[in-house]
Formats: structure tokens, sequence, C-alpha cells
């Protein structure tokens, strides 16, 4: 066999197992330096742990696919600790390896939930074959997640829409009935319960469905550009204009012009989004001429419009134009009945993406859930989920840190801290603190601006 050939041999062993972490749990550490060296050569990462009680503390804070398990270990029993494993939340397969054993042992192994069962002194090939299988089910198992979600996607419509609630329910139904009219429609609610999923399902039931849906976050666009980007430009209007734009609004005719965050717009554009709604008539920046467009704009804001409009941030006759039909999306803490079955939906869409079987929710885990406030609403409770599968288990905390403090605290504090406890999490960088919030910085940069003139 010549060099090369020798080398791609190689390197081809190394690279098989690179998508899989393994855990070897054996109290001697001439076992796992054997192991160790076994699987890395076949490039998987690995970590060992001399006790079940080390595995525990690795295990939380990273994803395994394989565990592989001596039984006679100091402390915590290794059948013991994989019957802990299995009630939990861990999925992943467990490999059992012992020097004293028999059929009982081996079927109280079986029973526990191991995948495997090996006796030392063990060849290698024995424990690498093990593991291939072990391997070989894991990615059978995640390639039927991600099929069986495509499928589902292929539905399309709003397989999103979770509702158990009858308040959720009530909005769905709302949206159905207006759907299919031209009407403007302000939907409204804190960040993360889902306003935007709610303006796509109105898009997705009218007769506009063939046509574009495009959002646009008002709050994420600079004062000086957001013109610019609804109604376009023509070239030379500003510097930097080396060619003509279209904007969203034409970019939209047909279908619906989603604008989130409306109440971040600046005054004056406000005038001039009131034009456009009203004669369905757009002027590109720098441009004499009007475009004619038959867009649908559904608005949202986690504000309340009647507060701005009296504080004059927010002009009244633009407020009367979006406010034809308010569609109010009440927070996850009024709806709990919907926090399950979202976690649930959370749980496979997201185990579909990341190519990971889903956790199991266990009632243990179900009711920490329902009995946290998720002042993030649905967007906390996802990135919870998401967290959790990459970990590979559901922490045993609470889903965030709120001082350690029992409630009753009002929401206003809740939210507080949470943000405070993020943005310390992010060492103060609040374009970081809000992406992870799941809010803009402009909305956090207010927060923090009303904490501090009220702690003055």
């Amino acid at each position: 066999m010549g060099a090369g050939q020798h080398s791609d041999k190689s390197a081809e062993a190394r690279s098989e197992w690179s998508d899989y972490a393994v855990l070897v749990v054996d109290d001697e550490a001439g076992m796992r330096s054997f192991l160790q060296r076994a699987f890395s050569a076949r490039g998987c990462a690995v970590e060992v742990a001399e006790s079940a009680e080390a595995a525990a503390m690795l295990l939380a804070d990273a994803h395994f696919d394989v565990i592989v398990l001596d039984i006679a270990l100091p402390g915590k029993a290794g059948i013991a600790w994989l019957r802990e494993l299995r009630a939990g939340a861990f999925s992943g397969d467990v490999v059992l390896i012992t020097a004293f054993a028999d059929m009982e042992t081996a079927i109280d192994a079986l029973r526990a939930g191991a995948a495997d069962f090996i006796l030392k002194p063990f060849r290698v090939d024995q424990i690498i074959n093990s593991l291939a299988r072990c391997f070989e089910r894991s990615r059978l198992t995640r390639e039927n997640y991600v099929l069986r979600r495509e499928v589902a996607g292929l539905a399309g419509g709003t397989e999103g829409l979770v509702s158990q609630s009858q308040a959720l329910r009530q909005v769905w139904s709302l949206i159905k009935r207006v759907a299919p009219t031209p009407t403007t429609v302000l939907i409204q609610g804190e960040s993360g319960v889902g306003k935007e999923l709610a303006a796509r399902a109105l898009h997705q039931m009218s007769a506009r469905a063939e046509r574009p849906f495009v959002p646009v976050n008002c709050a994420a666009v600079s004062a000086e550009l957001i013109e610019s980007e609804l109604f376009g430009h023509v070239k030379g209007a500003f510097t930097g204009a080396s060619e003509s734009r279209s904007g969203l609004f034409t970019y939209a005719n047909g279908g619906t012009l989603f604008l989130d965050e409306i109440g971040e717009l600046p005054l004056a554009l406000q005038t001039k989004l009131l034009r456009a709604l009203e004669e369905q008539r757009v002027r590109p920046v720098g441009s004499t001429k009007e475009i004619p467009v038959d867009v649908r704009v559904v608005a949202a804001t986690n504000r309340d419009l009647r507060i701005e409009v009296a504080a004059g941030r927010f002009r009244q006759d633009l407020f009367y134009r979006l406010e034809v039909l308010t569609v109010t999306i009440p927070p996850l803490r009024q709806r709990t009945d919907d926090i399950v079955p979202l976690a649930e939906h959370f749980n496979g869409q997201l185990a579909a993406r990341l190519g990971l079987p889903p956790l199991p929710i266990t009632p243990e885990v179900a009711a920490r859930l329902v009995g946290y406030a998720w002042p993030g609403n649905a967007r906390e409770l996802r990135n919870f989920i998401e967290r959790a599968l990459i970990l590979g288990h559901f922490p045993v905390e609470a889903p965030a840190a709120l001082g350690g403090e029992a409630l009753p605290l009002t929401l206003a504090e809740v939210e507080r801290r949470h943000m405070e406890a993020v943005l310390r999490q992010c060492d103060g960088n609040k374009t970081r603190a809000a992406e992870l919030l799941g809010v803009s910085r402009k909305t956090l940069e207010r927060k923090c601006a009303e904490w501090a003139t009220n702690a003055a």
C-alpha cells in the first residue's frame, strides 16, 4: 500500500465519527486512556470521568450521543446512575462495561435502558462495533425526525399556531374572520408573543396568499434610512444613492406589508405612511412622481399606542387609521394551557433543525415550565428549549435566574431582573443582550433609561 493510500484511509477513519460525542465513565485511569485514544482516533469528541458524580457535571454542560459506563464505580454504581439518566431526560445510548457480571446483572442492565453490555477484557473492535451501532441508530433517528418535520412543513399554513387556551383560540378565530378582508390590522402584544406569526397567518388566509409577505422591523432600521427602505429612492437622492431602488411597499405590491414595532417610526415618517395608506401611492425619496401600490398593511407594536399618542410620540390620525381592527395577543403567563403544547412544538421543530432527537418533557419538567412567568413569552420558551436540546437535557434550575427569590414579584420587576441578568451575562453589551432577549436595542435602552429615572 502506498503512502498516499494509507493517509487517505487514516483521514477517513478520523472523520467517520466526527459528528458525535462520547462520554467515558470508568474509575480505572488505564481504561479511560485506552478508550479515549480508540475513540479519538476515529474523530469523535471524547470526555472522560472517574465517577458518576463527575460524569453528571460534564453532562450538565455538554451534549453526548453515547455514554460508555463502567458498572463498578466508586460512589454511585453504574446501573443506578443509568436508571437516573433514563428517569430524567437523557435519550442517548449507554454502553455498559464490567469485569464482573452474571446473567442477573446483564438483565438488570438491559432493563435499566442499556444499549449494549460488554465484558472486560474486550478487544478494541468489540467496543468500536458497539459504538458504531449506536451511532447508526442515532443517525437514522436524526434523519427520521428531519424528514418528518419536512413533510409536516409541506402542509404550510398555520402549523406553528399552537393554541390550547381559550384566549388564543379567540385570537385565531378573529384572525380567520378578518383575514379575507382588505382591512388594515393592528396586532398588539408583548415582545415574543408571536405577532409576526399572527401577521403571516393573516396573509396566508387572505386572497393575497400567493403574493409577497414582506416584513420590516421599524426599530431595526435607522431613522435616516427607513423612508428609503419603505418607499425606495432615485439615483442621487442622497449620499451613497448610486442607483435607483424600489422600496418595500413596491416589493409587497399585491401582497402584505408587515410593519413590526411601528411605534418606533419617526414622527415625520408617520405622516408619509398615513398618506401612503390612504392614497395607496408612494413617492420614492428624491422623486417627483408617485407610484401606485396595492398593499395590505398589518402593523404590530408592544407599546400602548394610546399612551404614545397622548405623549405626542405617535400621530393620532395614523393611530386611528391603523386601529380599524386590533388583534391583541395575550402574554404566555395568561395562557398557561399553551405552555406545554408550545414547548412540545418547539421541541420537535428545533430537534429536526439541529439534527437531534427531541427531549422527553416529563411531568416534572412540565410543572417547572408552567410554574415560570416567561417574561420573554414564546420567544424565551423557544430559546430555553433550544439550549436544552443542545445540552441534551433540561436544566434542573428555573429557566432564567430571577435572583432566587420567591414570588410574588410584579411583572415589571420580573422583566427588569431578567433583562439585567442578560445584560450582566453579556458584560453590558446592549446589542448582544437585545438579541438574546428578542427585543430591539432601542427598546432595551429605553427600559434602562426608565429604570435609571425611577432609581433617581
